[in-house]
């Protein structure tokens, strides 16, 4: 058997646990192997992989020399592995898992594939092991990241959709986390204008996670587009694992651009990373009250490119496309002259409201309407899409 032989290429019949022995595995197939070792993460298979010139050798190689190179844990599943192969948690696990991708379609590659990002290649502690559902000519493919806050504001959403739609429309693949908030948005944009769209997740691919964006994975897959992990079939969502997938989208990405993002949250990890991986990151910045905008403004004092419209980020990145992007300038609600159809109450409070939150209480005292009018107007104005309510009062969104 070819030792790089990809995994995705090996027949479901050589996978039979009464087919398959230790001193059999190709290169390919122990990496992949190896991944189920418990406490073993990409760093301890990086360290190992340093020491050995050929990791098959790991199962032949004297305790002792192995000692160094092993935390206790993997250290004692490895060694029930090389006693008893077949009765091994870590063999069943693997088995399993090769089952699982061989049922649903789920394509594996290693490092050592040709199909495995080149881009990713560049990053510490890379992955060893991706799995792949969908196009996966995509990972080889310009990428622009675009992340931001789970709890969006409403102009935070149209601006990721927006941006999702221009860069899409302009022929990069536009790649995020398919969390709700700003990565679901851009995802959105991107299948709007028929672009290619990719979502690292952090648990298995045979579920997708969030469950409320069951039917956005699916129709990034009907589109033409790709769902990426490293994490096996049946790994269910932990918070550490969204770090991991966080340095994926930025490994993966020419740039990232920051939407919304509060000071601590993993849209700064995923910035944080391009920014220690030598990538171009970008953020939009907004008001100085609004606390998903300081994530952004800290990002722009730290280097980050700002940002107002997708023709910045094409000045910077217009080189990787292999034709001259034309993209328009985003425009996600009615500027503050053509407001549609306002009553007189509306009117009188969207001349009132600004980018600045503004109270109830002010408003009232300025209009000299009763409570239940402005509220009223209020209503109408955000139904509208004009306004949004924030903590400190209302704001206007164009």
């Amino acid at each position: 058997m070819d030792i790089e032989q990809p995994l995705s290429n090996i027949s479901s019949t050589t996978l039979c646990p009464e087919q398959l022995s230790l001193d059999e595995l190709s290169l390919s197939q122990t990496i992949h192997l190896l991944q189920f070792l418990p406490g073993f993460g990409p760093a301890g298979f990086w360290r190992l992989a340093s020491e050995l010139d050929d990791l098959r050798r790991i199962f032949t190689l004297q305790p002792a020399v192995l000692a160094p190179l092993l935390a206790n844990q993997p250290s004692q599943a490895l060694s029930e592995l090389r006693c008893n192969y077949r009765t091994s948690p870590v063999w069943k696990a693997w088995l399993k898992a090769l089952e699982c991708c061989a049922q649903t379609g789920l394509q594996v590659i290693t490092y050592l594939d040709d199909g495995y990002p080149s881009l990713l290649t560049e990053i510490e502690a890379k992955p060893p092991v991706l799995y792949c559902r969908g196009d996966m000519s995509l990972l080889n493919q310009p990428q622009l990241a675009i992340v931001g806050s789970r709890n969006a504001s409403q102009a935070g959403l149209a601006n990721a959709q927006a941006f999702g739609k221009d860069l899409a429309a302009a022929g990069f693949t536009v790649t995020s986390g398919l969390a709700l908030g700003i990565d679901g948005a851009a995802h959105t944009g991107a299948l709007e204008v028929g672009g290619h769209t990719l979502a690292v997740l952090g648990c298995g691919l045979e579920t997708i996670y969030p469950r409320r964006h069951q039917s956005l994975g699916e129709r990034v897959l009907y589109q033409g587009g790709l769902l990426i992990s490293e994490f096996a079939p049946g790994t269910g969502p932990q918070p550490s694992h969204f770090p991991r997938r966080n340095r994926i989208i930025s490994g993966l990405s020419l740039g990232i651009l920051v939407v919304e993002a509060a000071l601590k949250s993993g849209s700064l990890i995923t910035a944080r990373y391009g920014l220690e991986h030598n990538r171009e990151v970008f953020a939009i910045p907004g008001s100085i009250h609004n606390p998903l905008s300081r994530g952004c403004h800290a990002l722009i004092k730290e280097g980050a490119t700002l940002v107002e419209t997708s023709k910045d980020i094409m000045d910077q990145l217009q080189g990787w496309l292999m034709t001259s992007p034309s993209v328009s300038e985003p425009t996600q609600y009615p500027c503050s002259d053509l407001a549609p159809d306002l009553s007189d109450e509306e009117h009188r409070l969207w001349q009132l409201i600004g980018f600045e939150p503004t109270g109830l209480e002010q408003l009232i005292a300025a209009t000299r309407l009763s409570t239940g009018e402005v509220l009223s107007g209020l209503m109408g104005l955000e139904l509208k899409g004009l306004i949004e309510a924030y903590e400190g009062g209302y704001q206007r969104l164009s």
